[in-house]
């Protein structure tokens, strides 16, 4: 069964980018650029994974996130982000990753790969201790610069992705 990730991001060259690398490893994506777009898809269909960006407009990313986990709190999360200092905000929040900007492709796709395919008993366990298991990647633009040539020659993403 193909996994569905809800993508939201305020920057449709970063949506667009990261719609593309998903799709190419077979997942479902669902894109919105804002909080209340981002609620209106969530209620209109299935999520197995969620992709959030902090730097939302209307809706703050937080109110989002808050709201996506009250009505699932199961849900996995990764939390992306060009903010500094958001790693102890996005533990409190239950998220399940933090990763900065510029993103490193293949760890993401890796976490996306493990939270997308964690059985549901261990992910309850997880959600109940709030912090087993929370994975932290900062930036890297080095790995990003080597890789996006070759394996994502994706048009408007840039080897270094910055959002507020």
């Amino acid at each position: 069964m193909t996994k569905k990730i809800l993508v939201v991001d305020d920057e449709s060259s970063i949506r667009e980018a990261l719609s593309k690398v998903l799709q190419a490893e077979d997942y479902a994506v669902v894109s919105a650029e804002t909080g209340p777009e981002a609620v209106e898809k969530f209620g209109a269909t299935p999520i197995d994974l969620l992709l959030l960006d902090l730097g939302l407009p209307v809706k703050d990313s937080w109110d989002t996130l808050q709201w996506l986990a009250g009505v699932n709190p199961l849900l996995p999360v990764i939390i992306i982000t060009g903010r500094h200092a958001q790693l102890e905000l996005a533990v409190a929040a239950g998220a399940d990753a933090l990763m900065e900007k510029p993103l490193n492709v293949p760890s993401l796709l890796e976490t996306i790969r493990e939270l997308t395919h964690e059985p549901l008993e261990r992910r309850a366990e997880r959600a109940r201790q709030r912090t087993s298991g929370f994975r932290y990647s900062s930036g890297d633009s080095e790995r990003l610069r080597e890789l996006r040539p070759k394996q994502f020659p994706t048009p408007g993403l840039t080897p270094e992705i910055k959002c507020a």
